[in-house]
């Protein structure tokens, strides 16, 4: 019967002639790839002290001894590195017909990090070992709009970025998953009206957790809701402009005390480990969760002080975003970009009392880190760019041109562009590049990024990267 129906198919989609199946027509492959050669710069005057735990390692493994005499895991803030890195991603889009499109890309990545797919040569222990792809994209729309410009746009599963946002708010990798419509109504010739709401599931808590002990734990599940609303003018024949407001609020998203217990070894759970982030990058301020009641069975706190650690606090972002285009000398198009976010469930004061990092000085020269805290909540950037954006043609370039300002609690560090600073908040600085075609589909690229901590012990970083990039 299967057979039968196989042959049926065959005819009537002519697979034995000189014309493809239908259905091939309805399969848009796409794909690019990208080589890259990356350095590492630290300033001498970084404090390598223990002053940058990598709490994004703590929190992924088993949790920290605070009683013990090793150092927690930490960044690299002193030694230079380089990282020859590619990139590589593949998919297709599935035009499925009234109204409905589907699509599927896999890309390359040295972890499942929601914000990189780069793969460093020779890393993942090296000696030629194959690497990993992973799902990157995966989702099914449906546009209900009626055209003309216009669009009733609904998305489900793991899609691109449906928010105007600088890469402040979001790195320009990250997928979203879960739930959002997006529309655009057409006022007049000159002025659309757009819009996004979503529902994004964050965390999801194990089934089984807590996996060593019968009478399980209550549910973590952590979400983002977001909403933006705003114009896109043409202003006049030269001039553009695109402004956007826009409401996340990360539902869940900071960490919880946990039940006074004594854990007695690394595997011993508690009833909040999962409040602490799946994923991290740095910057954003942690506290320790769990409450570790001092008995003789550890010493009165002196030993098996196993810890984990969480978002300080939670995060409910308001931000502007604005984009403006100059097309007064085409083909040459000026473009600038500003964005300005902040954290509206941010309390300094409370952070005061348990924040681990993002201190400031000793005031009585003590210690390098017990002073006062000293992280925020506001961020802000600056970007242009000048050039042919398209990259068509042999000699066709682009300059690009930003400067950032990112406090320690101003967005989740865990989506945020993971290149500048080596990824995350706290951080102030400027970036450069320029992007060159060399054929309609191969261009090279070169961005010098500078960084400096803003809150906390000192940290200045530089990175040069060199890209060459094929899209087919």
């Amino acid at each position: 019967e299967i057979q039968q129906e196989l042959m049926a198919q065959a005819r009537e989609e002519n697979w034995g002639g000189n014309k493809a199946p239908d259905w091939t027509s309805r399969i848009i492959p796409f794909g690019d790839f990208r080589v890259r050669s990356e350095n590492l710069f630290y300033d001498d005057g970084n404090d390598n002290t223990g002053a940058f735990p990598n709490f994004a390692a703590i929190n992924s493994g088993s949790p920290f001894d605070t009683s013990g005499t090793l150092f927690s895991p930490q960044f690299n803030v002193d030694q230079e590195r380089y990282r020859p890195r590619i990139r590589g991603r593949a998919g297709a889009e599935i035009l499925l017909g009234e109204g409905f499109n589907g699509g599927i890309r896999v890309a390359t990545g040295e972890s499942n990090s929601p914000t990189s797919p780069n793969q460093t040569l020779g890393g993942n222990g090296g000696n030629f070992s194959k690497y990993d792809i992973w799902l990157d994209r995966a989702f099914l729309t449906y546009d209900a709009g009626p055209g003309d410009g216009q669009e009733l746009l609904f998305m489900a599963g793991r899609f691109d970025n449906p928010f105007l946002s600088s890469e402040v708010q979001w790195d320009e990798d990250l997928g979203f998953d879960g739930l959002a419509v997006r529309a655009k109504v057409k006022l007049n010739d000159c002025v659309n009206v757009f819009g996004t709401i979503g529902a994004f599931p964050v965390f999801n808590t194990a089934l089984n957790f807590a996996s060593n002990q019968p009478a399980k734990f209550e549910s973590d599940d952590k979400y983002l809701y977001g909403g933006q609303i705003g114009i896109d003018w043409k202003i006049d024949e030269d001039w553009s402009a695109k402004i956007g407001v826009s409401y996340y609020d990360f539902q869940n998203i900071e960490g919880r005390l946990s039940s006074p217990f004594v854990p007695l070894s690394s595997s011993d759970a508690g009833d909040t480990d999962s409040t602490r982030p799946a994923f991290a990058q740095r910057g954003n301020t942690y506290f320790p969760i769990r409450n570790i009641t001092p008995t003789a069975a550890n010493n009165f706190g002196t030993i098996n002080q196993f810890q984990y650690y969480g978002l300080a606090t939670p995060f409910r972002n308001v931000t502007l975003t604005g984009k403006v285009d100059y097309d007064g000398w085409n083909p040459i198009r000026v473009s600038a970009l500003a964005e300005v976010i902040k954290n509206v469930a941010y309390d300094g004061g409370a952070l005061n009392a348990n924040a681990v990092n993002n201190r400031g000085p000793d005031p009585d020269g003590a210690g390098p880190l017990l002073g006062s805290y000293d992280g925020g909540d506001m961020a802000w950037y600056l970007g242009f760019q000048i050039g042919k954006p398209q990259l068509e043609l042999w000699g066709d370039w682009i300059v690009n041109l930003g400067y950032r300002y990112v406090e320690s609690d101003a967005v989740v560090d865990g989506f945020t562009e993971s290149d500048f600073g080596g990824g995350g908040t706290n951080v102030q600085g400027f970036h450069i590049g320029s992007t060159f075609a060399i054929t309609p589909k191969v261009k090279a690229g070169i961005r010098w990024l500078s960084s400096d901590e803003i809150a906390g012990a000192p940290l200045k970083s530089d990175t040069l990267q060199v890209d060459l990039s094929a899209k087919f």
